[in-house]
């Protein structure tokens, strides 16, 4: 039986917009281990058309996946504090821009404020990170949220040390699992993974 049933996760996007295909699945995943999957949208995911597909398709796909109104502004997202709490927030992806607003108290949209509501309840957070300065300026911010209570990473690797030697990207697989052990509020190990192909 999974852990995850009956538990309602926010399930924040930010606009790493090449990981959605990786994302969507999981997505799926969690509703079909019988979490309550509530999403959480950054403006860039709201309104940006890339070569990964039209904004409005992603949203269409996130809500035909978790029969879940959309969650796309701050004001939205608050309650997620006080009035309706999520058992965890999960986001999947979490760009370098969001990365460093969330270690340094930014809010200015909806995932960051879920986020930050999550962690006022002091449940936790998890983030899968994909990034190309992980290893570069990013970095700082990334150790600082390790170090952080209640925020959980998924595992995460180099994606092409060679082309893009800074770039740090979790593995999306991972997540539920991530998650299970981020509600006995424990890390999922190991942390730092091969995820370069050899």
């Amino acid at each position: 039986m999974s852990n995850l049933k009956g538990k309602t996760i926010g399930f924040g996007l930010t606009g790493s917009h090449c990981t959605y295909h990786e994302v969507f699945p999981i997505m799926q995943k969690l509703v079909d281990m019988g979490a309550t999957v509530v999403p959480i949208l950054s403006y860039t995911v709201q309104k940006t058309d890339t070569r990964f597909g039209e904004a409005e398709e992603h949203l269409e796909t996130i809500k035909k996946i978790t029969g879940e109104e959309l969650i796309l502004t701050i004001p939205d997202a608050e309650p997620l504090g006080p009035k309706r709490p999520l058992d965890c927030m999960l986001i999947a992806p979490l760009t370098g821009n969001s990365t460093s607003k969330l270690a340094n108290a930014l809010t200015d949209s909806p995932v960051l404020m879920a986020a930050k509501a999550t962690l006022r309840n002091e449940s936790p957070v998890v983030l899968a990170v994909s990034t190309n300065d992980a290893l570069g300026l990013n970095g700082m911010n990334i150790m600082k949220l390790m170090a952080t209570k209640n925020i959980y990473f998924v595992p995460l690797g180099q994606d092409h040390p060679y082309k893009k030697p800074n770039s740090l990207v979790a593995d999306m697989t991972l997540i539920p699992e991530t998650i299970e052990s981020a509600l006995e509020g424990k890390q999922r190990q190991p942390l730092l993974i091969e995820r370069y192909p050899n």
